[in-house]
């Protein structure tokens, strides 16, 4: 399995080092441009392979399939720095959990569709809750542009019982926003989260990636006079990771936002997009802008080797 990841990584590295979009379409050039004599000073410098995902980024991010909507709050999710500091790549096996309507679905399945794999693991609805009018959202996304969505796959799981695939078999799991709700539709805002960031663990390969995002409460909240707003404290998060075996990698500073004072009528809904009072207010609400948000990397610790 590892000889095989080399290989496509030494494969994308070189579609990078020739400036290329795809591994196809690399492998091609590079055979024909052997029968060709170049000047040297139209070669493509070499390029890294961070530098190579960070162009892949930025044609998802342009791309003309993403909603006008989405593409404005770029601004507040900061999708690029964030996938970056996960350590996202083209060609792995990518799972985000619970993705809603797709915001990020729009950057992700077209990013992983030539060389990775993009799965979207949504809950099992029942008739007529938002978990279903999301569910459907993203099936009718998905089905209305094959070109950028025809290989990504729908796993549906059970939220206290939750299976994301095989065992080992994703490189990187994504949640964005949803770790408070499932703290808030517990007594003790354990029992669901602690069986998701399990199944996470499980499904990860030893090295693998979790990356959480989620509104951040104040250091010194705590869980229960919280978990109501959409806030989280951060080391609740920390410890529902560490608890399931994981690694607290590092921590970022990419969604951050100091304008947000965390105490608002509506909770974290009343700031954008939801805009939970309607126009009550709405421009205040609006120059602060979306929530203060955590930004965590987790790693699937790989098992200790034996010392001879």
């Amino acid at each position: 399995m590892e000889i095989i990841r080399s290989r496509t990584l030494a494969a994308w590295l070189l579609a990078a080092c020739i400036g290329l979009p795809t591994l196809a379409a690399a492998q091609a050039t590079a055979s024909s441009s052997m029968a060709q004599d170049q000047p040297t000073d139209t070669l493509v410098p070499p390029t890294s392979a961070s530098d190579f995902t960070g162009q892949q980024l930025d044609s998802a991010l342009a791309g003309d399939w993403r909603s006008p909507n989405n593409r404005a709050r770029d601004v507040y999710r900061h999708p690029k720095a964030t996938l970056q500091f996960f350590g996202i790549r083209p060609d792995q096996t990518v799972i985000e959990i619970t993705p809603g309507g797709g915001w990020y679905s729009e950057i992700l399945a077209p990013l992983l569709h030539d060389d990775g794999h993009y799965i979207a693991a949504v809950e099992k609805p029942a008739s007529g809750d938002e978990a279903s009018k999301d569910d459907d959202a993203l099936h009718r996304k998905f089905a209305s542009d094959l070109m950028h969505y025809g290989k990504a796959k729908v796993v549906e799981f059970d939220p206290k019982a939750p299976v994301f695939g095989a065992p080992g078999s994703a490189d990187l799991v994504l949640t964005f926003r949803n770790v408070h709700n499932w703290a808030s539709t517990n007594k003790d805002g354990a029992d669901t989260t602690s069986a998701m960031f399990k199944a996470f663990y499980a499904v990860l390969r030893p090295g693998g990636v979790l990356g959480v995002v989620d509104h951040r409460a104040d250091d010194s909240a705590m869980l229960d006079a919280v978990k109501k707003s959409g806030y989280l404290p951060t080391k609740y998060v920390v410890k529902m990771a560490t608890d399931a075996g994981f690694t607290l990698e590092d921590s970022s500073e990419i969604n951050a936002n100091p304008k947000d004072t965390k105490n608002y009528p509506k909770g974290v809904w009343t700031l954008p997009p939801t805009f939970a009072l309607g126009d009550t207010d709405k421009a205040k609400y609006q120059a602060i802008g979306e929530s203060d948000r955590m930004t965590l990397r987790f790693v699937k610790p790989a098992p200790a080797t034996a010392t001879p």
